[in-house]
């Protein structure tokens, strides 16, 4: 299978931060999530895709090419979203889609005019009159209106009204029915990758804490919940996060048949983790 994106051995560093050997692929006709807190690396690792940084160690494949050296060709073929899309305000719609569009040899003006009427974006109304919501509506836009194969999403539904949030989504997944649209989708509001995304990348602190199918996530964690009195030596090191009350605790781990064999089905209460679940506890753990 092709890939739209290879990550192996990535690592850049700032004072106080460091993306540590960060790997993980997305085949060609999928969406993937990547999440994580606030200073998780995810917006380190697009600008790191997009060469606005550069990085120190490892590798980058976008569509099979080198990020670095098929620079040029490979920004000809993404479409890119940022969480706080800047504008010329002076500019109409019109105006910033055919400046825009000088850029894209496949450029397609009908589709763009198509997709403003769709997200109710007035061609010839300023730009800088717009919201923050409707400047992304814009944005997104702007990024499928030359038939980019893989679409680079930073936080793109935030400041969206959930109506729209709804209908991008729908869109996104409309996308990938003809088999060669990739996207990669960095989000904090997890709740967004419950239906449309195929494959999820966590990042804690610079490192990749899991990246799989969204099917081999939900198999592979189990949600624990019982009485303080069963954590103890032998059970503690089995679980991956631990959230302890008064009451009881809940417990996070990979290792399911080792914690009901260890503490039995009477005992305590076994379910499947939400993608919130998982990312509220491991991200308190840290």
């Amino acid at each position: 299978m092709d890939d739209a994106l290879v990550i192996r051995n990535l690592s850049k560093s700032y004072p106080g931060f460091d993306l540590r050997n960060v790997s993980f692929r997305l085949p060609r006709g999928y969406i993937m999530g990547l999440i994580g807190p606030n200073g998780a690396g995810k917006t380190t690792i697009i600008k790191l895709i997009l060469n606005l940084v550069r990085r120190e160690g490892g590798e980058i494949a976008v569509l099979g090419r080198d990020n670095i050296v098929d620079e040029t060709w490979i920004k000809e073929r993404i479409g890119f979203v940022h969480e706080t899309p800047a504008f010329y305000g002076h500019l109409s719609v019109r105006r910033t889609a055919s400046l825009v569009g000088r850029f894209y040899d496949a450029w397609d003006d009908g589709r763009f005019r198509r997709l403003a009427g769709e997200f109710g974006l007035p061609l010839d109304k300023k730009v800088g009159r717009f919201s923050r919501g409707t400047k992304m509506k814009l944005a997104l836009a702007l990024a499928l209106s030359h038939d980019a194969e893989f679409l680079v999403l930073d936080e793109p539904t935030s400041g969206l009204d959930p109506v729209f949030r709804r209908e991008l989504l729908a869109t996104l997944s409309g996308l990938l029915q003809d088999g060669r649209t990739s996207v990669l989708f960095s989000t904090h509001i997890t709740s967004d990758l419950d239906r449309p995304a195929d494959f999820i990348t966590f990042l804690l602190g610079g490192e990749v804490v899991f990246s799989c199918s969204r099917e081999t996530l939900r198999d592979s964690w189990v949600l624990v919940k019982g009485g303080g009195d069963l954590l103890d030596e032998r059970s503690r090191p089995l679980f991956r996060a631990l959230r302890e009350t008064p009451f009881g605790f809940q417990g996070l781990t990979s290792r399911g048949a080792e914690v009901r064999r260890l503490l039995g089905e009477k005992q305590a209460a076994y379910e499947k983790p939400s993608l919130d679940e998982i990312v509220f506890l491991m991200s308190r753990e840290s």
